[in-house]
């Protein structure tokens, strides 16, 4: 298969490339850092937590393959969120180390970059499969009653919802996910599939906070996805469901020489539109 150009690229290539090396110290700074929190997520529930800007955050395997649905938030404006559908244009469809979760408009800035990736290595398998996914989104209530008929609270939107509560969010605050250690692609009918998590006890991902943060992550409840959730075959994948672990970390300042965090975007036009009385 021919591989067509990219269709987002700068004339400037500082724009879309990090400094490599920066962020490899970054995650290579097992012994500049202090845990400053951490804590687990059960099956099938959600939680939210902040990150200061230049903190670390490491999301692990606890026992095995689970898959978790991450949101995140400007913490001191939560309308900038990330923004999954630039994400993918600007970075990839599925991302690793050194790439970068944007925010939405008119903000569009990267809100965290990817320090860490013990499934790095997975590559593209046999199906067209990669893990950490940005195609698809959470599984939610109402595909669900559509699909079956049957109502069931505790989807990653749901979950996501309940986590985000407490600091004053809501349903409509929730929006598509980074997909971790979820293994997705498109079929031959350029249709949408889930794979089994191919994570294993131990693994993880991590991320670098560009700003001040409020994070939610949810422990879906399809578990490692190898239990269909939808269609002829479907059934309760409860015994394929495993807690996720959060790690926050603080970095000693001399790992962040040469950091900045990012501004927002430059463009203060109005769209083509004129203000009365401006002429």
């Amino acid at each position: 298969m021919l591989n067509y150009p990219a269709a987002y690229q700068s004339n400037d290539e500082s724009k879309l490339s990090v400094d490599q090396a920066l962020y490899r110290r970054i995650g290579d700074s097992v012994r500049a850092r202090s845990l400053v929190e951490s804590f687990t997520i059960p099956i099938r529930s959600g939680r939210a937590w902040t990150i200061p800007k230049g903190h670390v955050c490491r999301i692990v395997a606890l026992e095995g393959p689970q898959v978790g649905d991450l949101n995140i938030w400007s913490l001191h404006n939560p309308r900038e969120r990330m923004w999954a559908a630039r994400t993918r244009q600007l970075q990839q469809a599925h991302v690793s180390v050194f790439d970068r979760l944007w925010s939405n408009l008119p903000y569009l800035r990267p809100l965290v970059t990817i320090t860490g990736d013990s499934l790095a290595g997975y590559g593209v398998d046999e199906y067209g499969g990669r893990v950490h996914d940005l195609l698809g989104t959470r599984c939610d209530p109402y595909v669900n009653r559509m699909l079956t008929g049957e109502d069931f609270h505790f989807h990653c939107h749901s979950n996501l919802t309940r986590a985000i509560a407490p600091f004053g969010l809501t349903e409509f605050d929730v929006h598509d996910v980074l997909n971790v250690f979820q293994c997705t692609g498109l079929n031959a009918d350029d249709k949408y599939f889930m794979k089994t998590c191919p994570a294993k006890r131990g693994d993880y991902f991590e991320f670098f906070a560009e700003i001040d943060l409020l994070c939610a992550l949810s422990t879906c409840p399809g578990g490692d996805l190898s239990v269909p959730m939808w269609g002829p075959d479907a059934r309760d994948p409860l015994e394929v469901c495993r807690p996720l672990g959060v790690e926050v970390y603080r970095l000693n300042d001399s790992v962040l020489d040469g950091w900045t965090s990012p501004e927002v975007a430059q463009y203060r036009g109005l769209h083509g539109m004129v203000l009365a009385g401006r002429g």
